[in-house]
């Protein structure tokens, strides 16, 4: 699903992250959607996910840091019976607190069409929850 405008264009991403923690990496996908719609423009770029068991975060990849941040959150929302919140795996109520803490969205500043990240982050979508393997990101630029 799109949707454009002059100076606003949105959509959405299919992704399948499986049945095990990720940090699925999507900072490709983000260059090709600008290449297409940012014209050369300076703006900004939104990353949401409207899933209420995963989020958004700008980390490393592929260094350990993307297996680092699962184990601290493992370490931070322990998958067990502690949680109120009890349908689905045992200790995915963890999975519906995660978005406090990695939250579900991202705005990015755009430069000349590009993104501007550090040389080392990558935009990624983190999810714990082996329940829902299928998820959307909604990627909108405003410029």
């Amino acid at each position: 699903m799109t949707h454009t405008n002059d100076r606003f264009d949105s959509r959405v991403l299919d992704l399948t992250t499986g049945s095990r923690e990720v940090v699925h990496d999507l900072t490709s996908e983000c260059a090709a959607y600008l290449r297409e719609v940012a014209d050369g423009r300076d703006g900004l770029l939104n990353v949401f996910t409207p899933h209420a068991t995963c989020g958004i975060a700008l980390i490393e990849t592929g260094a350990g840091s993307d297996d680092d941040l699962l184990a601290a959150l493992r370490d931070l929302l322990p998958p067990d019976d502690r949680w109120q919140h009890r349908h689905g795996a045992p200790g995915h109520g963890r999975d519906h607190v995660l978005p406090a803490l990695v939250p579900p969205h991202a705005t990015l500043p755009v430069l000349s069409g590009r993104l501007a990240l550090g040389t080392w982050q990558s935009v990624c979508v983190v999810d714990t929850n082996g329940d829902n393997p299928h998820r959307q990101v909604r990627l909108t630029f405003l410029g």
